[in-house]
């Protein structure tokens, strides 16, 4: 499956925010962590590396929300968010999931304004 040239072209524009804004073009991975670090309010915290893999399961929880992926169940007492599955995602192969991730991360970019 082919890229479409849409969402290639607004992929390299967040990326070159980002870059405008941290000083380096980001990996899915550090896209991933930045939106966690948003959806936790830990801006400015140091974390673990193990609260580092969490981060990103937080945010791709947070950006399958809106397709019906997943939903919030609370928060916990240590301010973590926490999710429970509603559907199964597609079977794809690499390209077609790195796609669906990169749809799913402009589109909560869009609806948090950045």
């Amino acid at each position: 499956m082919m890229i479409s040239d849409d969402l290639q072209a607004r992929w390299w524009k967040l990326e070159e925010k980002l870059l405008e804004r941290f000083g380096k073009k980001p990996d899915m991975e550090s896209i991933l962590f930045l939106i966690g670090v948003q959806e936790v309010g830990g801006v400015g915290h140091s974390f673990t590396k193990e609260q580092k893999q969490d981060l990103m399961h937080v945010a791709v929880c947070s950006i399958l929300i809106p397709g019906g992926y997943y939903e919030l169940e609370g928060w916990d007492e240590d301010g973590w968010p926490h999710f429970k599955q509603i559907k199964e995602l597609p079977p794809m192969e690499f390209m077609q999931q790195e796609n669906f991730m990169k749809d799913h991360v402009l589109f909560y970019f869009s609806q948090n304004e950045f």
